[in-house]
């Protein structure tokens, strides 16, 4: 996604937690990104972070929400603290961060925001109900979002993406009953590549969007759409 809207004129700001593989990855991607190491959790951090953006750059045009963490396991094993700790990280940080970059689009009159959330939002499987429910509050958090935003200029919408060859999906990726069964449940039959889900994040972060908002756009080779 960084990539891609850089390919279109933007200048990034990438935040993670791991400093040396975000510096490796702002090289990467060239001048036109710069490293922001934080952990979102950490949210005087991340209202730290965006004054440093602001103060620098003048302005934010777009937000990505891009950190997730999941915890796969039966009900009976996730007690309610294991929720509580999931949310703050894949909700919370978000809402928080949501919160902050409106404050500073709100001025500028403009911006859009864009949650990245899963198609386990809208569908569910067994044995992994704390990131399901974490990710079917961002996308009702998206909603709530652009209506609230709306008439101060802003849009909210969501990317939910589906299987996607990941370095942390690496096991899954290798897994030739995995694969079997990804050719048989979607529409194209094969994993996403990481590049693939750029498209959908320039497209929402400019203006050939303009009148979308509140839109949850899946990004999955047709999983929801094939049975």
């Amino acid at each position: 996604m960084a990539g891609g809207l850089i390919d279109h004129g933007a200048r990034v700001w990438l935040a993670g937690r791991d400093a040396d593989a975000l510096s490796q990855a702002a090289a990467e991607l060239g001048p036109a990104a710069v490293a922001c190491p934080l952990d979102v959790s950490d949210l005087d951090a991340t209202t730290s972070a965006l004054q440093r953006l602001l103060l620098q750059e003048g302005r934010l045009d777009v937000l990505i929400n891009n950190v997730g963490q999941r915890r796969r396991a039966p009900l009976g094993e996730l007690p309610a603290q294991a929720l509580r700790e999931l949310m703050e990280v894949n909700l919370v940080s978000a809402w928080h961060l949501c919160r902050e970059a409106a404050g500073i689009m709100e001025q500028q009159g403009s911006g859009s925001i864009i949650n990245v959330t899963s198609i386990a939002g809208p569908i569910a499987r067994a044995g992994d109900a704390a990131y399901t429910t974490s990710k079917g509050a961002l996308a009702a958090m998206t909603r709530a979002l652009a209506a609230e935003l709306g008439p101060k200029g802003m849009r909210v919408n969501a990317i939910a993406p589906g299987f996607f060859a990941t370095e942390t999906n690496a096991a899954m990726v290798a897994d030739a009953d995995i694969q079997d069964w990804l050719t048989r449940r979607s529409s194209l039959g094969r994993w996403g590549q990481p590049a693939e889900v750029a498209g959908a994040a320039v497209f929402l972060a400019s203006d050939a969007s303009g009148y979308i908002t509140g839109h949850t756009l899946a990004v999955d080779g047709g999983y929801l759409a094939h049975f």
